[in-house]
C-alpha cells in the first residue's frame, strides 16, 4: 500500500461520512416537515409542501446515487467539489422555500463551508464560501426586484419592503460570515492535517529508534562473535599461502577466501559502527561554515557529480551542538545517495535555515535532489540495516547516518516521490 492509496482511502471514508450525515439531515428535515404540516394543519398538496417533499426526495435520490457511483470514481476531490456544490444549491433552495431574505436557515451555508474545509481544506472552503455568497446574493437580488417571491410569505417580510441599505447590510453580513468561517475552518483543517503528518512521522521515528535500540543490544556481541573466528580463518589461510603450495588453483582459491574475508570483516566493522556508534565529541560548531566546506569538497568529485548541478542556500552564523566529523560523515553519505539517484543530468540543492519551536531554536538542513525517488513502501525501511536497492551496497550507509543523528539527539527525516526526487531533512538544536 502506498501513500497515494492511503490518502485515497482516507478521503473515501470522509466522503462516506458526509453522505451518511446528508441522509441524517434529510431525515430530520422530513420529520420536521411532517410535524410542521400536522401542527399548522397545512395541506400536503399545497405548493410549498409539494416542493419541500420534492426537495427531500431529491436529497434521498442523490444520496443513493452517490453511494452507487462512489466506488467507481477515481478523482475523489473533484467528486467532493461536485457534491458540496450541489449541497450549496440545495441549501439555497431550502432558504428560498423558508422565506428567502427572512429565512432562518441561512446558517446552513456555514455548515456546508465547514465540512468543505474538512474534505478540501482551505482552498475548498474558500471556493465554497464564494459559491454560497454568490448564490445568496443572487437570491436576495431576485427577491428585492420582485422577480422571485417566496412561497407563503407575508408582504411586510419580503426584501423589497425593506430599505435597500438594510438588504445590502444583511447580504454583506452573510458573505463576510461565509468567508470568515471558511478562513478559520480552513486554517484549523490545515493545522490538523499538519499535526497528523507530524504525528505519523514521529510514530515512524519512535519505531525506528526502538528497532535500532534492540539491534544495538545484540549487535556488538554478534559482531565480535563473527570477527574472532573470521580473524582465525584469515590467519590460517595466510599460513597455508606461506607454506609454499605451487598449485595455481589452490593459490587462486586462497586469494578468493582472503578477499571475501576482508569484505566480510569490513561489513562486520560497518555493522559494529551502526550498532554502537562512537560517542560524539561535544563541539559548538559553525554549521553554515561546515556545510560550505563539505559541499566544496563534494563538488570536486567530478566522477560522481558529472551532469549534476549543485546549488546551496545557507544561512550564516548558525551554531549547533554537533561532532564535526559526524556531520561530515552524515552529509557526505546523503550527498552520495542523492548523486547516485540521478541518472544523467539533474540537481542537488542544499539549504539551511533557522526555525523556532516552543521557545527553542533549531537549524534545519535540507538535501534535495530530483533523482529517481523512493517508493512509499520502501521509504519506511530505508534506515533499516541491510536494506538496499544498490547492486553492490551493504544497506548500512543510511542506517549508520540515522544512528549517528539519533545518538547526538538530533533528527533525520525523509520525503520522497517516485520520479520526482527525495528530500532528507536534518534537524539540529541550535546553541549560542
Amino acid at each position: 500500500m502506498n501513500r497515494r492509496t492511503d490518502t485515497y482511502i482516507d478521503f473515501y471514508h470522509k466522503l462516506k461520512w458526509l453522505m451518511f450525515f446528508r441522509v441524517l439531515f434529510t431525515t430530520l428535515l422530513l420529520g420536521s416537515t411532517i410535524v410542521l404540516q400536522i401542527g399548522d394543519d397545512i395541506s400536503p398538496l399545497s405548493r410549498p409542501m409539494v416542493v419541500l417533499y420534492e426537495l427531500i426526495a431529491g436529497l434521498y435520490f442523490l444520496s443513493f446515487l452517490y453511494s452507487l457511483i462512489i466506488r467507481r470514481i477515481k478523482k475523489l476531490p473533484l467528486f467532493a467539489y461536485m457534491q458540496i456544490s450541489i449541497d450549496a444549491c440545495l441549501v439555497t433552495l431550502i432558504i428560498f422555500l423558508t422565506g428567502s431574505f427572512s429565512s432562518l436557515f441561512s446558517f446552513l451555508y456555514l455548515v456546508v463551508i465547514i465540512y468543505a474545509s474538512m474534505l478540501l481544506f482551505r482552498k475548498g472552503s474558500m471556493v465554497m464560501a464564494a459559491v454560497c455568497s454568490i448564490q445568496y446574493g443572487i437570491l436576495v437580488d431576485l427577491e428585492y426586484y420582485g422577480i422571485l417571491t417566496p412561497f407563503g410569505m407575508e408582504d411586510n417580510l419580503l426584501a423589497q419592503n425593506f430599505p435597500w441599505s438594510f438588504v445590502l447590510y444583511k447580504v454583506l453580513i452573510i458573505m463576510v460570515a461565509c468567508f470568515a468561517v471558511a478562513f478559520l475552518s480552513g486554517f484549523l483543517a490545515e493545522h490538523v492535517r499538519a499535526k497528523e503528518k507530524e504525528l505519523v512521522a514521529m510514530e515512524a521515528r519512535v519505531k525506528r529508534v526502538e528497532k535500532m535500540a534492540a539491534i544495538g543490544e545484540i549487535g556488538p556481541r554478534l559482531a565480535h562473535e563473527i570477527k574472532n573466528p573470521l580473524a582465525s580463518l584469515r590467519g590460517s589461510v595466510q599460513l597455508l599461502q606461506e607454506s609454499g603450495s605451487s598449485d595455481p588453483l589452490h593459490e587462486k582459491l586462497m586469494q578468493i577466501v582472503l578477499r571475501e574475508a576482508d569484505r566480510l570483516n569490513l561489513l562486520v566493522g560497518d555493522f559494529l559502527l551502526f550498532a554502537r556508534p562512537p560517542a560524539p565529541k561535544s563541539g559548538n560548531i559553525d554549521l553554515g561554515k561546515q556545510m560550505h566546506e563539505i559541499l566544496t569538497v563534494f563538488e570536486q568529485d567530478r566522477e560522481r557529480c558529472r551532469g549534476i548541478r549543485i546549488s546551496r542556500e545557507i544561512e550564516e552564523n548558525v551554531r549547533a551542538e554537533m561532532d564535526a566529523d559526524h556531520l561530515r560523515q552524515v552529509c557526505w553519505n546523503l550527498l552520495l545517495n542523492a548523486a547516485e539517484s540521478i541518472a544523467g543530468e539533474g540537481f542537488i540543492h542544499v539549504s539551511m535555515h533557522s526555525i523556532r519551536e516552543n521557545r527553542e531554536k533549531y537549524a534545519i538542513v535540507c538535501i534535495r535532489d530530483n533523482g529517481c525517488g523512493i517508493p512509499y513502501d520502501k521509504v519506511q525501511t530505508i534506515f533499516d540495516p541491510f536494506v538496499t536497492s544498490k547492486k553492490n551496497g551493504t544497506g548500512l550507509g543510511l542506517s549508520i547516518v540515522h544512528r549517528i543523528m539519533e545518538s547526538g539527539n538530533n533528527r533525520l527525516d525523509v520525503e520522497s516521490k517516485v520520479g520526482e526526487g527525495t528530500v532528507f531533512t536534518l534537524r539540529f538544536r541550535q546553541v549560542r
